[in-house]
């Protein structure tokens, strides 16, 4: 290493990876020399693993260029995070800039055809078996992934499979951003609180307090989800109502004047990914996304997509039946509709269990719940969670260190409020992988990320049940990275793992924040510190179901949606709008209007990574819901299935196929029963047949 690339190892934030990242010290002018820096080391470990003399062994080919791989993988993913939290145009800048250098790296990789030559000498030497079971699966995999990225094609194919993949991530990367800086670009302002009558107190705090810091008197409502949502559930308002329904449905399209629509971005990015596909030799590109998933066919996700309907939707009927019934004999709504379903839902529920989600979070305060949720997993998992002190990149997030048996053995970062520049959602990803770096082992360090509503007036925040579930959800992810024993980094924590198994940890942990033994730990009145009472968890727990048969029904939409589009959709004959309304047709009991544009702002297929795999929510949920009845069988919270639930399952990575983790701790294949007991739609059914 020359003097000057010591320096900048020194200087750079972004490339001191022995260590945790200095959050605060990164500089969007850090961003271009650290991509130079890292790509050079790819480059030259590429071509080392490349050249005709270097042996055709995973110690000369695979490690060298895992260790290169892994080490930009991890400098490229914290400007990634860094840009969707914190996002600023000097850093979004910085990160464009740097995107297509970056793509074309990952897909050289991929496609080098001396490279799979070497995998595939590896694959057929007789050196071949004597390599672990794990070690032996990754390059299977590589071999698969080659041939999907269009390395086994010839010369002028595989350099437009190429083309096609570099174009996609800045397509995907825009349509991102346009969501972002619409939902940012809208706010209802307004002098005084006389037209935000229902809204709780605490919501009306945050108004104001977005107010002043846009140094504005009065309130503000934006199209942050913690801003809007509580809006659309309480304000008593139906014209403002209104008004911001249609702000929030109608992001990103064509009616905000052009400025951030999406729209053609939906045509290319469906068009470049049917064109990968064709080059591949497949019929269509929601088959190429099923070779790495558990799901075998697009005809099978949708047989299942459409049994699980034909199961919810007399339910979803039903409830829509009684909302409609209910809105217009107490509410004097006689044509409900879509800006009047959220609060005409609360309002019912609020009527038929005698409570409100704004009686319910003053319960659910931050520190309780995070003090009971930390509690939950060290006794099924017999860890130790504690805070600690570590840079951060914005001052509201907390780190954590993961022990067992008083050693650390992960950690993790908690981003958890809603504020601009961040996008909006939760989700969890790894920052680091649990491998060996240099002789070393590394510990896995993970991103969990909400988008709640902050404590004000130096109150804790208070979550909705809701976010509850949320929390759970995406710490579900984070122990499945950060939990893992596998130290090949193929395998280790969620790499690898197929897309519609990985939602099984996740939401599996959603079903403990549902037992009452649970919530008395996550409960602390804000005020007088009580647990939240025995008769206030039963009614929500009659409650729980409640429009299960919708949302229900409103996932199947999302997920035929995806699907029909990835593999039957017709340019030349019909709009991805129009696919939409088919699939509603067919499935949806909630017809929004004709000028909604939700695919506008369906980022998880356009922007993330559940093309043609959105399906994998509800899939997943079938493995989760027989998982945990396994704990209930046993003992909600019985160590013993606990410890069982991790060593084959979350320790497993993806040393092992998804099917072969479940059938490991279950004892047999997943069967449907559970998921449709555990949401209520099941019972639905029998009340309705007596």
């Amino acid at each position: 290493m020359s003097t000057s690339e010591q320096d900048l190892q020194q200087t750079n934030p972004l490339l001191q990876l022995d260590g945790l990242i200095d959050y605060a010290a990164v500089r969007p002018e850090h961003v271009a020399p650290a991509v130079e820096a890292q790509l050079a080391r790819v480059n030259a470990a590429l071509e080392h693993a490349a050249d005709p003399a270097t042996p055709a062994a995973w110690d000369a080919v695979v490690e060298p260029l895992e260790a290169a791989a892994n080490d930009f993988g991890r400098t490229w993913g914290v400007i990634a995070h860094l840009q969707s939290v914190v996002d600023t145009p000097e850093l979004r800048a910085a990160y464009n800039e740097a995107l297509p250098k970056v793509s074309e790296c990952f897909i050289r990789l991929s496609q080098n055809e001396a490279l799979y030559g070497k995998y595939k000498a590896m694959r057929e030497s007789a050196d071949f078996e004597t390599l672990s079971p794990v070690r032996r699966r990754l390059v299977e995999r590589e071999l698969r992934d080659f041939v999907l990225s269009g390395a086994a094609l010839p010369e002028a194919q595989r350099s437009r499979v190429k083309e096609i993949g570099e174009r996609l991530s800045v397509v995907t990367q825009k349509f991102s951003e346009n969501l972002l800086d619409a939902t940012n670009a809208y706010t209802l302002d307004l002098e005084d609180d006389s037209r935000l009558k229902g809204i709780p107190a605490d919501t009306l705090a945050l108004y104001r307090m977005q107010a002043e810091a846009a140094g504005r008197t009065g309130y503000r409502v934006t199209l942050q989800f913690p801003s809007y949502l509580p809006f659309m559930r309480y304000c008593e308002d139906r014209e403002l109502r209104e008004t911001l329904y249609r702000a929030f449905a109608t992001r990103a399209s064509e009616f905000d004047g052009g400025r951030f629509d999406n729209t053609p971005l939906m045509s290319e990015i469906l068009a470049l990914r049917a064109e990968t596909a064709k080059l591949l030799g497949f019929a269509d590109y929601g088959t190429l996304s099923l070779e790495t998933k558990m799901a075998e066919s697009p005809a099978e996700v949708m047989a299942f997509l459409r049994d699980l309907a034909a199961h919810a939707k007399p339910a979803a009927e039903r409830d829509m039946e009684e909302l409609r019934a209910f809105a217009r004999e107490t509410l004097g709504l006689e044509d409900l509709q879509s800006w009047d379903q959220a609060y005409a839902s609360e309002k019912l529920r609020e009527a038929r269990y005698s409570y409100s989600d704004a009686e319910v979070k003053r319960y659910f305060t931050e520190p309780a719940v995070f003090s009971g949720l930390f509690a939950l997993v060290e006794t099924l998992f017999g860890i130790t969670i504690r805070a600690a002190d570590a840079s951060v990149w914005h001052p509201t997030v907390k780190y954590f260190e993961v022990l067992r048996e008083g050693k650390i053995v992960a950690s993790f970062y908690a981003d958890l409020y809603a504020r601009a520049g961040k996008r909006s959602g939760a989700w969890m990803d790894g920052e680091r992988t649990r491998t060996f770096r240099n002789g070393v082992l590394q510990t896995p360090v993970a991103y969990l990320v909400c988008n709640f509503t902050p404590g004000v007036d130096g109150a804790p925040a208070l979550l909705t049940h809701d976010d509850v579930t949320t929390l759970f959800h995406e710490f579900g992810h984070t122990l499945h990275h950060v939990l893992t024993a596998q130290t090949e980094s193929g395998v280790s924590g969620i790499n690898g793992v197929e897309w519609d198994a990985v939602e099984l940890p996740s939401q599996f942990l959603e079903n403990f924040a549902w037992d009452e033994r649970v919530v008395a730990t996550l409960t602390k009145h804000v005020e007088t510190g009580e647990k939240l009472p025995h008769e206030l968890f039963a009614k929500m727990l009659a409650a729980k179901n409640f429009e299960a048969g919708m949302a229900c029904v409103r996932q199947v939409e999302f997920a035929l949606f995806d699907m029909i589009l990835h593999t039957s959709f017709d340019p030349a004959h019909e709009t991805v709008q129009g696919v939409l309304e088919a699939v509603r047709r067919e499935v949806a009991v909630a017809f929004p209007p004709a000028w909604n544009r939700f695919a506008q702002s369906f980022s998880h297929i356009f922007a993330g990574g559940y093309a043609a795999g959105y399906y994998s929510y509800k899939w997943a949920e079938v493995l989760s819901c027989d998982a945990f009845e396994a704990f209930e069988e046993a003992g909600v919270l019985d160590p013993a299935t606990g410890k069982r639930f991790l060593t084959e399952i979350l320790e497993r990575g993806s040393s092992r196929d998804a099917m072969e983790n479940f059938v490991a701790f279950r004892g047999r294949k997943p069967a449907i029963d559970a998921l449709l007991r555990l949401t209520g739609i099941e019972t639905k059914a029998k009340d309705a047949a007596k």
